[in-house]
């Protein structure tokens, strides 16, 4: 039997984008990180069979913006993903990609409002397994939303943007909001973006910056316990442990 892949594909939208902290936790799970941005030219995979699932991570782009060849790019290519039954992980932006190739939409509030710093996401029913420390805050940064496709079941929600999680065929997950967003990461974005800071809804500079202490140890928490079961590696544990033993009891010789 062939080996399982060890790589996931990573789809960043800029060219200074990088992971954060779910590239960290696939590195520590021993993933090899396969990066790649279509806005910059970068060729998609034909196929999924060299990695072992795929994370679309978020953008200044709108799922909306078809006429960008990056966006339809991904578009087309999220079906490859799906149809594979590969695990896939969409966030912000790559979740509003996801909606819209389930049938969703995309757009903006109805009331014009944004959310730009620490909200809070509260699970459904369906994602207590999902959310175990919830009602928490996680950081935000997006001026639109998705809806559910009829196909998926809708796992979290938050005040502002309803919608803020949901999962497709058992391991294609959407997620609004962004754990992989380190303190770092929120200072850069708070500086090149300041603008967009005094838009309705958002929160202030300092107020993100003193939110982060209090919330970084449950986007950590979040990606320890979520990254390992969406890639099935929870799944390939239990399935060891309780593996028979080879015939005779004394297991194999080399």
């Amino acid at each position: 039997m062939d080996a399982e892949p060890r790589k996931v594909l990573l789809v960043l939208h800029q060219e200074m984008s990088n992971p954060g902290r779910v590239g960290q936790a696939l590195a520590a799970l021993g993933f090899e990180l396969d990066a790649r941005r279509p806005m910059c030219g970068d060729a998609l995979p034909e196929t999924m069979e060299e990695h072992a699932g795929a994370v679309v991570f978020g953008g200044p782009m709108s799922a909306n913006d078809e006429h960008l060849p990056g966006i339809r790019a991904e578009l087309d290519w999220i079906p490859t993903v799906l149809a594979a039954g590969k695990p896939y992980l969409g966030i912000c932006l790559g979740a509003q990609m996801l909606s819209r190739v389930l049938g969703g939409k995309v757009g903006p509030h109805p009331d014009g409002m944004f959310e730009i710093g620490f909200y809070d996401i509260v699970p459904t029913p369906e994602g207590q397994q999902l959310l175990l420390d919830a009602p928490t805050k996680f950081y935000q940064w997006h001026s639109e939303g998705f809806s559910v496709p009829e196909c998926c079941k809708l796992l979290a929600v938050g005040p502002h943007f309803e919608n803020q999680a949901f999962r497709y065929d058992g391991n294609a997950y959407a997620i609004q909001f962004h754990p992989e967003v380190t303190s770092a990461m929120m200072q850069q974005w708070t500086r090149r973006a300041v603008h967009r800071l005094s838009l309705p809804g958002a929160q202030c500079r300092r107020s993100q910056l003193a939110h982060a202490s209090s919330y970084d140890a449950v986007a950590n928490r979040f990606l320890e316990r979520f990254l390992p079961m969406w890639l099935g590696l929870d799944r390939a544990q239990r399935a060891t442990t309780e593996a028979p033993p080879p015939a005779g009891g004394r297991g194999s010789v080399a």
